[in-house]
């Protein structure tokens, strides 16, 4: 019966559209201190604010910050301008002691549709990609300073490519001659190694890969899940919607380790791990966007919801 909950139109907002809104709320439900890794625009948070939890909003980008202040009000949450895996926000969320956890993986609505941010291939858009205009790093820093190797790994670990090391090759001849610094350059460079019929789905799934790689995603996934998971309360829950493969296939490889008993290296005589499993995948498959929710919200085609459920103290 997952995914089959109608569309809340009132979720619909001009910053971005929360994807998944009434299954996270029907996961919520009950819970008293929720902290929402990537607030965004408040989609999410405005919903599960309404039976007066303590909420923990988090997110690196001020834009996104300033835009669910001004929707929920500065006073009715905790606020924190950084990125969910920075030490600080470990700590704080460890003091906070939750009892859920939502992860909106990805960008927003409104950064990909402001050119200014760089995570679109539309003409003249700069080469930028940074979820925190603040940081050092951009995506024409990692296009114009990546080895070719490194280049290579980058298109295929996070963007599916299997003619990555072509990409990489003549991106790193074209910028000899001049530096890539807006979409067009890197479109450019896409139809050069790959063929000139490429077209919008591989612009999509290689600016993704870029952007990963610039914002650093999967590491900060993979540091801050198990951190979590420590500081949730027994019998909380960790919501997590992700939207690329890797992102998918990291969420889904911790929880299944998590939910098993024994996770010492095959061939071992003796059981020498922790020999009980630390909580449940519930329900056991991802939830899914319904066909009405992709039809009002097309972006929420790629969306995947994975829960997991600590276990209660023994």
């Amino acid at each position: 019966m997952w995914g089959l909950f109608p569309v809340s139109l009132a979720a619909v907002s001009p910053y971005h559209t929360p994807v998944l809104i009434d299954e996270i709320s029907r996961l919520a439900r009950g819970s008293r201190r929720i902290v929402d890794c990537t607030v965004g625009g408040g989609g999410h948070a405005e919903r599960l604010l309404g039976e007066a939890v303590e909420l923990l909003a988090i997110d690196r980008d001020p834009e996104a910050l300033e835009a669910a202040q001004s929707r929920l009000g500065v006073e009715r949450a905790r606020w924190l301008n950084m990125g969910f895996a920075d030490p600080r926000v470990l700590a704080a969320v460890a003091r906070f002691n939750p009892d859920f956890v939502l992860m909106d993986l990805g960008v927003s609505g409104h950064q990909l549709d402001e050119d200014d941010r760089g995570f679109t291939f539309r003409p003249g858009a700069p080469l930028n990609m940074r979820m925190d205009p603040g940081a050092d790093v951009s995506a024409a820093d990692v296009l114009g300073q990546s080895g070719e190797e490194e280049l290579a790994r980058i298109f295929r670990t996070f963007g599916d490519e299997r003619r990555s090391r072509r990409l990489a090759a003549t991106i790193v001849r074209r910028r000899q001659r001049s530096k890539l610094t807006t979409s067009d350059d890197l479109v450019n460079a896409i139809r050069a190694a790959l063929g000139p019929r490429t077209g919008p789905s591989e612009f999509a799934r290689l600016f993704q890969a870029v952007r990963i790689a610039v914002n650093d995603e999967l590491r900060a996934l993979e540091k801050a899940l198990p951190a979590f998971l420590e500081s949730l309360v027994c019998g909380g829950v960790i919501a997590v919607v992700s939207y690329h493969s890797g992102e998918d296939r990291t969420v889904k490889q911790l929880f299944r380790e998590w939910a098993s008993e024994c996770v010492c290296a095959t061939g071992l005589p003796v059981c020498s791990c922790r020999g009980k499993a630390l909580g449940k995948v519930e329900p056991k498959k991802p939830i899914y966007p319904s066909e009405q929710e992709v039809a009002v919200n097309p972006r929420a085609r790629s969306a995947k919801l994975r829960v997991f459920r600590k276990a209660d103290a023994s």
